[in-house]
């Protein structure tokens, strides 16, 4: 993320000062003003739509909690770019440290057919799965059941179903990325990006 270095206008320095007084007219103006572009490049790095809207309003959160300390005498846009950008990474690293610590815990488990039925075998996961698979047509939602949640391989679909092993891998891999995309947005795709991407 690249912020203009730009002077603050008076009038934004006003905005500022009401806003480090609580003022919520203030935040609200300053959020019009700069949310749009702060969205943008979140969105650019997280390719996720719900989880940019989310993060968004974490960085406009953290304005608030800290409108106390803001330094008018700074460009407040450059200051929200740093917020976010450091908030995406926050983001990026809890990701990446809960799916290395999953991912070593599955070393010492057993296959991933077995680790999603266990998954699954929890009232509120299987829901939250049922759920995502629900995102897709009835074709694809049992091509992906056949293959994911029930250990059959493509040429077992492709026979039991009447069509190629090529068209298999096609409705699996476009379900794979819907079932993923909900789940991400859900926040409960940790454990089970893990598992189904085996």
């Amino acid at each position: 993320m690249n912020a203009d270095n730009i002077d603050v206008d008076s009038a934004e320095v006003d905005l500022l000062t009401s806003l480090q007084q609580g003022d919520q007219h203030a935040f609200e103006l300053l959020y019009s003003r700069y949310s749009s572009a702060i969205y943008r490049n979140i969105l650019r790095m997280v390719k996720s739509v719900e989880t940019a809207e989310d993060l968004l309003q974490v960085v406009f959160l953290k304005v608030w909690d800290k409108r106390a300390v803001l330094d008018t005498e700074k460009s407040f846009k450059s200051f929200l770019y740093r917020v976010a950008e450091n908030i995406v990474y926050d983001y990026f690293r809890k990701a990446a440290r809960d799916r290395n610590m999953l991912s070593k815990m599955m070393l010492h488990g057993e296959n991933s057919y077995q680790h999603i039925e266990k998954w699954v075998d929890e009232k509120e996961n299987k829901a939250i799965l049922e759920k995502a698979i629900a995102q897709l047509s009835p074709k694809r939602q049992q091509i992906y059941q056949l293959c994911k949640l029930e250990g059959y391989s493509y040429d077992q679909i492709s026979k039991m179903l009447g069509i190629s092993p090529a068209t298999v891998n096609d409705h699996i891999v476009k379900a794979s990325k819907v079932v993923k995309e909900y789940l991400l947005n859900t926040r409960y795709y940790i454990p089970l990006l893990i598992l189904l991407s085996m």
